[in-house]
Parts: structure tokens; C-alpha cells; sequence
């Protein structure tokens, strides 16, 4: 039997930025397409505030994905002008754009995201999400309309939560990445470090937790991590703006700061796969917000 040399596949490899309005399902779709919770949730709108990278990893491929803040038409605080900045580097080191979007946006809205992506050359998906929530007849039309608005994209529908289409996605990403070698380690699944996911996953807690302006005045910092064989003892630093949201974050006899604190250690404990010792404590910081140096100190830089 004759036997033939069967040359190597050539490897991609490439930069998929996720953006698009608050609390569309941009963290959802990525946690779903990664199999992996990297991305905080909760139903507020603007929980992300990071650029936060994800890496999908196969034989043939490394989908190196970027989840985006959701874009805020008006900043009304220093640190929602350097969200925005996350989006419009997005563009700057992206090999593929995938703009979420779904049936209950308006389109003044989302027409800067429009705009940017109508004078980008970078290949885009646009994904309508939440189908399980639209008539056949209503997700046909808004396809043929997103068609019609960016004719360059590709539009798939999507249910970010359910992963409806997800594998779908992954496909037309592939086809749509360039040749290259992996830019990480095949065994990474993200270039952030625990500490990061620390204090994400606190302040997520605080996201849940709290109403009105608290989540959205809260910063979390990792002050300390001291690990071990047995158990890893965390202290975070919860900063709020006012007395006042220090006296709500603490809640009566710390009750409050207490739930959240459990919540945390368990979602913290399941992540890292060992005990934890979380400490929380609650500082004032006046209107870190709107506080360039302070910002970057918190580390929200334009990456």
C-alpha cells in the first residue's frame, strides 16, 4: 500500500475583541465560549471594567479572546472615559470584532459602536443575542437589517447564555483568524493573575449585594495574599467615595460586608481549588472616580 505525506496544517492564531452597550451579554458570551468563568456577571449594567483576556486553545488554533467594558455614550467619571479607551484600543489590536447587540438596544445607542466599526478594516461578527426571546419571524428581520447596516460583518444569532450558536461562532472566528504561532503558552487560559480574579469576584459580590450608586463606587484591592499548603489567607480593601456607602457596605454590626464576604470565599475557593481566609475591610476614598492618579493606581490604564 503506497502511503502519503500528509503536510502539517497551518497554525492561527489571533486577537478576537468582544465589545458593545452595557449589560448586553458581552462577559456571558465569553465565560460560555470559553467554558471557563473568567468574566464577572451580575444584571447592573457596567460590572465590567477591565479589558480581560481569555484563551481558547486546540491543536490548530489559539483564539486569544478580549472581553470590553460596555461602552458609555456619556462618561460622566474619569474612570468611564478610560473604560471607553478599552474599546477604542479594542479596535487597534484586533485580528476580529465581535459586536454583540440584541432587540432591546436603541440604536442612538449603539451608533458610535456602529461608526467605529463601519471604518475598521478588522473582520467583525455581529451577534444578535437573547434569540430565545424574539418571535422567527422578528429574528429574521433584524438580521436582514444588520445585514443591510455593516453589509462587510457577518451576523449570527445567539443566546450567550445557553450557548445557543456558540459553536458556530468559534468556527466562523477560525476561518476568519490569520496564520501565526499561539502568542501564549498553550497551558495559560489567561494572562491575569489570582489576585485579579480576587478582587473581581468580590466586587461582583458587591455588584449582587448592593442597589443604586454603592456597586458602582466600590473598588476592590488585593492589600495581601499569603499562600500555603492548606489554605491561602486573602485582606482586600473595599474603597468607597462617602462615610455614608462605608456605613451601607459595612451594613448594621457588619452584616452586610459579612455576606458579601462569604459569598466571595466560596466563589474564591472554587476558582483556586483550595481553603480561603478572606479578610474584608472598607476605606474612604474621595472621589477616586474621577481621579487620574488614583485610577491608575487601581490599574485601569488604556491597554
Amino acid at each position: 500500500m503506497l502511503s502519503y505525506f500528509r503536510p502539517p496544517m497551518n497554525h492561527k492564531a489571533g486577537f478576537v475583541n468582544i465589545i458593545g452597550l452595557p449589560n448586553v451579554g458581552k462577559s456571558t458570551l465569553m465565560n460560555e465560549l470559553m467554558g471557563e468563568r473568567l468574566s464577572i456577571i451580575s444584571p447592573k449594567a457596567q460590572t465590567t471594567r477591565h479589558r480581560i483576556n481569555g484563551f481558547i486553545n486546540h491543536e490548530d488554533y489559539q483564539i486569544v479572546f478580549s472581553d470590553t467594558p460596555g461602552y458609555i455614550n456619556q462618561p460622566a467619571y474619569k474612570l468611564q472615559s478610560t473604560m471607553n479607551g478599552f474599546i477604542k484600543n479594542a479596535f487597534e489590536d484586533a485580528d476580529v470584532i465581535i459586536f454583540v447587540t440584541d432587540k432591546f438596544q436603541k440604536e442612538d445607542e449603539q451608533k458610535h459602536l456602529v461608526a467605529l466599526i463601519e471604518q475598521s478594516t478588522v473582520p467583525t461578527l455581529v451577534l444578535l443575542n437573547k434569540i430565545d426571546l424574539y418571535q422567527k419571524e422578528e429574528t429574521e428581520t433584524l438580521i436582514a437589517q444588520w445585514k443591510e447596516r455593516l453589509p462587510k460583518s457577518q451576523v449570527i444569532p445567539i443566546t450567550a447564555s445557553s450557548g445557543i450558536n456558540a459553536g458556530k461562532v468559534i468556527k466562523k472566528i477560525v476561518e476568519l483568524l490569520p496564520e501565526s504561532p499561539a502568542f501564549y503558552d498553550k497551558d495559560q487560559i489567561t494572562d491575569r493573575n489570582t489576585r485579579f480574579f480576587v478582587s473581581e469576584i468580590v466586587r461582583e459580590k458587591i455588584f449582587l449585594n448592593y442597589t443604586h450608586e454603592i456597586p458602582y463606587a466600590c473598588e476592590v484591592i488585593v492589600e495581601s495574599y499569603e499562600e500555603s499548603e492548606k489554605i491561602d489567607r486573602i485582606r482586600c480593601l473595599v474603597f468607597v467615595e462617602r462615610e455614608s456607602q462605608k456605613a451601607i457596605v459595612i451594613g448594621n454590626k457588619g452584616d452586610a460586608l459579612k455576606k458579601v464576604g462569604i459569598e466571595a470565599r466560596e466563589e474564591i475557593e472554587k476558582f483556586i481549588g483550595k481553603r480561603v481566609h478572606l479578610e474584608l475591610f472598607v476605606k474612604v476614598k474621595d472621589k477616586w472616580r474621577n481621579d487620574a492618579n488614583t485610577l491608575k493606581n487601581f490599574g485601569y490604564r488604556n491597554e
